[in-house]
């Protein structure tokens, strides 16, 4: 498997670039490169060149690029319906529904469209729940969230992030969030009072650099919650649905939360599908008109999204994670002191993070990029590493042979 020539852009290119600059408001930074088609864990550019890509849309491509079982699905649901609005009933909802509380292990689901909508879902529903269950008084429900954390982009969201180019000039931000150490168990103890709703974690920090707590962290946060009569909100957008090996991640633990944020690889890399999975006695304190969305629960959206549920309830993905991930950590290794001062690996997901003497992680994904290998960089040294759950391990090792020789470069 051969390296493809450097990316230079071509006028195709250059145009569709300079379209975005023109029309596009500039919320992302992208890498100079114009993907047209995709297939598999591999992509093409409007040049004919084919990258090996190894974001998979931050984990929504856990499948990777039109997985033919998933399109299928999709082609079959579009001949027939794709959108009532929850106005009405739909025949794929139920089903769609039913698999993803028996795959959680709960008992109903919240659908929605984005995992921002989702965890500002958990959000409505941790303060619902703390008022109308708890007893908490109205006004005062509190929820604890890590440092480093990241849910999305919304104004409440951002509010309590600690990041500034997500929080900075976005304010006045909604109060009630309580920030902790991420993976300081007691620190989130410390931090309960009878006002407090909900622990709201991410069981792995993604955007962070795929920040992996310490053993026995999830387990603790368990105890606490239940003991204190807290929810245990996980957000499980980036980390679940097979990407570390198991189905969630808290389930590296052998834990299960109180509510599931899903999204991302829940809609099969099609289209965008989230959903908040809880038992009945806290997801039904939403009444009817409390909460919604035009396209949630949508009948496309649900017929790929069983076919999601139904590909991992076989175990195939989360096997394939594991196994793979086995592989790329023990290849790893031999990267620290070349070019790398740590990893952070969970299952088929690692965080990289990048020699300041080389460069950049910026630097080094435009190298790796030059080279046929797709990947991205985060709080500057960091680069991530999430390919599609398909991807072959000989396609690893090349991809990783290319990081080798960029760093030694």
């Amino acid at each position: 498997m051969s390296a493809p020539h450097a990316p230079a852009l071509d006028e195709a290119s250059s145009r569709v670039i300079l379209d975005e600059a023109q029309h596009v408001a500039h919320n992302y930074h992208p890498l100079p490169v114009v993907i047209s088609r995709g297939e598999g864990s591999w992509v093409t550019d409007v040049q004919g060149k084919r990258y090996l890509d190894l974001l998979a849309a931050y984990s929504a491509l856990n499948f990777g690029h039109g997985h033919p079982a998933i399109l299928a699905a999709a082609r079959e649901q579009l001949d027939r319906l794709t959108l009532t609005s929850r106005a009405y009933h739909n025949d794929q909802l139920g089903a769609f529904a039913g698999a993803l509380a028996t795959l959680c292990r709960k008992d109903v689901v919240l659908p929605m469209n984005t995992g921002a909508e989702a965890v500002e879902t958990g959000i409505k529903v941790a303060r619902a729940w703390g008022y109308r269950t708890k007893g908490i008084p109205d006004g005062q429900a509190s929820i604890i969230v890590a440092d480093g954390n990241f849910h999305g982009r919304t104004t409440t969201i951002v509010g309590f992030s600690d990041d500034p180019s997500a929080r900075d000039d976005f304010g006045p931000y909604a109060p009630g969030f309580v920030h902790v150490p991420y993976g300081d168990a007691a620190a989130i103890e410390a931090a309960i009072t009878p006002h407090t709703a909900a622990v709201l974690i991410e069981p792995i920090q993604g955007e962070a650099g795929v920040v992996v707590p310490p053993t026995g962290y999830l387990r603790a946060v368990r105890e606490t919650t239940t003991r204190e009569n807290v929810l245990f909100i996980a957000d499980e957008i980036q980390s679940g649905l097979g990407r570390v090996g198991t189905t969630f991640a808290c389930d590296r633990e052998e834990v299960v939360p109180d509510l599931y944020l899903l999204g991302k690889a829940l809609g099969g890399g099609i289209l965008p599908l989230s959903a908040v999975v809880g038992d009945r006695a806290v997801l039904g304190v939403i009444q009817p008109g409390e909460h919604g969305s035009t396209f949630g629960g949508n009948p496309l959206a649900c017929a790929v999204g069983l076919r999601v549920v139904e590909m991992l309830a076989t175990g195939e993905f989360q096997r394939r994670a594991a196994a793979l991930g086995a592989h790329l950590e023990e290849k790893l290794q031999a990267f620290l002191g070349n070019g790398v001062t740590a990893v952070r690996v969970a299952g088929l997901w690692a965080g990289i993070d990048i020699d300041p003497a080389v460069g950049t992680g910026r630097e080094v994904a435009e190298k790796l990029l030059a080279r046929g290998v797709l990947v991205k960089d985060t709080h500057g040294q960091t680069i991530r590493v999430a390919p599609p759950l398909v991807i072959r391990s000989t396609e690893l090792d090349w991809a990783l042979e290319q990081l080798r020789v960029v760093l030694a470069a």
